[in-house]
């Protein structure tokens, strides 16, 4: 291969826009044109074969993605490693889901929350795979390829930078205000250091799932959006900085301040372990 050729094709940039076209390019044509067709004919009901159609679709987009950088980088593809994939996902889950509970807890005591009904009519199993793929997405395309190219290429700690600075993608978000940049700032910086430490999308991912499962699961908005279901029809009250407002209690001063206290946590780790990248454009 022509030299030239061969240091664009492996550029690190290159290396993010193909991680990122291809596998998302297969993603949509089997989606639209194998899955949805076939199940759509075989199973009337929708809200039965979406959630169906979307988890195959999750394996699709890792299987495609494992087999490109397999093929690209002939590598290990570490970041889907299934080595801790148990602990890692049931902890990672009960992590996420019970840091919110701790809040919901919290604003519960200063009466600032009311469990009014429990039903799941309010619920579906499309909502919570939409959670899952939503979550493979961005956990995969932005830890497992975008932090971890920029952290090869540059180093740690310009790939936190720019792990916290694509996170403001969900800034037209409805109910978004100048004050949430807050919460996706430190989101992506403390999702950036669980993969960073850990090497392996599965912590941040399913941190990420039992996190946004339990916002609606307790009555919350999900980043702004209404319209993602509930199991616990609730009131909240008071002041915006503790309840998160329209926008959800994920952007709760209580929330913001756990979820950074986790961030550093996991970067004082990193930085004890001696898993600090410096970048091979900085090493000597």
């Amino acid at each position: 291969m022509n030299a030239s050729i061969k240091r664009v094709l492996y550029f690190p940039v290159t290396k993010i826009i193909v991680g990122i076209s291809v596998p998302f390019s297969l993603f949509v044509v089997i989606q639209n044109f194998v899955l949805k067709p076939f199940f759509y004919s075989i199973i009337q009901d929708k809200s039965i074969a979406d959630p169906i159609i979307i988890f195959i679709s999750c394996v699709v987009l890792l299987v495609s993605y494992y087999y490109l950088f397999r093929f690209y980088d002939e590598r290990k593809i570490t970041e889907l490693s299934v080595k801790h994939l148990p602990k890692e996902m049931f902890g990672g889950f009960i992590f996420g889901f019970l840091s919110i509970s701790l809040f919901i807890f919290i604003l519960y005591l200063l009466g600032y929350y009311r469990a009014i009904s429990i039903t799941t009519t309010h619920y579906s199993a499309r909502f919570f795979t939409v959670l899952l793929f939503a979550g493979i997405v961005e956990d995969l395309f932005h830890r497992g390829l975008i932090v971890r190219v920029i952290e090869n290429w540059l180093g740690t700690h310009v790939a936190i930078v720019i792990a916290m600075l694509v996170e403001l993608q969900h800034i037209s978000n409805p109910n978004t205000n100048l004050f949430d940049l807050f919460l996706y700032l430190i989101w992506g910086f403390t999702m950036a250091m669980m993969f960073i430490y850990t090497k392996r999308i599965w912590l941040p991912y399913f941190f990420h799932i039992g996190w946004n499962f339990a916002q609606p699961f307790y009555g919350s908005n999900l980043t702004g959006l209404n319209d993602m279901g509930s199991i616990i029809q609730s009131e909240f009250t008071g002041p915006e900085l503790l309840t998160g407002g329209a926008f959800g209690i994920e952007n709760s001063i209580f929330t913001l301040s756990f979820l950074l206290f986790i961030g550093m946590t996991f970067y004082y780790l990193t930085q004890k372990e001696g898993k600090i990248v410096k970048g091979k454009l900085f090493k000597r």
